[in-house]
Formats: C-alpha cells, sequence, structure tokens
C-alpha cells in the first residue's frame, strides 16, 4: 500500500512539474508579442530630418541644445546620419541618445 502511494505522489509531482514547464514555454512565447506591438508603434513615429530641421526642433532631441543645434545646423548637409560622429558634431553618447529618433534625408537630383 505504502509502495502504491509513494508511486502516486511520485507521479502526480512529475505531472505537476511538466504542466508548469508547458506553461511558462507558453509565457516565454506571448513575452516578445507586446514588444513588437511598441516597435511598430514607434516605428510610425516621424524621424527628424537633420538637414532640414529647425534649431527649436533639433532642441527638443535628448541632450541636444542652443550650441548642439547651431552645430548640427552648421554641418549641413549630411549624407547620412552617422555623419555627427565623423564630422565631430556630436559625442558618441549623445548620438546614441538621437539616432533612434533622426534621418538625413537628401534632397532629390535635379532634372536637366
Amino acid at each position: 500500500m505504502k509502495n502504491t502511494l509513494k508511486k502516486l505522489l511520485i507521479c502526480a509531482g512529475f505531472t505537476l512539474l511538466a504542466t508548469g514547464a508547458v506553461h511558462a514555454k507558453d509565457e516565454v512565447k506571448k513575452a516578445p508579442a507586446p514588444a513588437a506591438a511598441s516597435a511598430s508603434a514607434s516605428a510610425k513615429t516621424e524621424l527628424l530630418d537633420i538637414n532640414n530641421a529647425s534649431k527649436e526642433e533639433l532642441a527638443t532631441l535628448p541632450k541636444i541644445g542652443d550650441v548642439r543645434s547651431d552645430a548640427i545646423i552648421k554641418g549641413r548637409p549630411y549624407k547620412g546620419k552617422d555623419e555627427l560622429l565623423t564630422k565631430k558634431i556630436l559625442t558618441k553618447d549623445v548620438y546614441n541618445g538621437i539616432k533612434d529618433l533622426v534621418i538625413a534625408k537628401q534632397k532629390p537630383a535635379e532634372k536637366k
């Protein structure tokens, strides 16, 4: 009788462990969905064009004030936003804070 009870308890324990593991796997699969939804929402946000933005618009970016806005405007035009680093307009720390918020659009080529 005692052996049967032990076997039953062991089986019940393994069943609970297995059920918990399956549940945990489902939770992990569900976790990335909200992150993907927020990524698509942020993709809809308009990027600030560093080639055309006003001083006031540039100053709204993190760690960008009047002095850095003036430096960005003075360094125009930019072929790519990474030129803010190569032209030494911004430090790497400041650039990393704004790189996902800006873009460097190019003027369309003139027709002859």
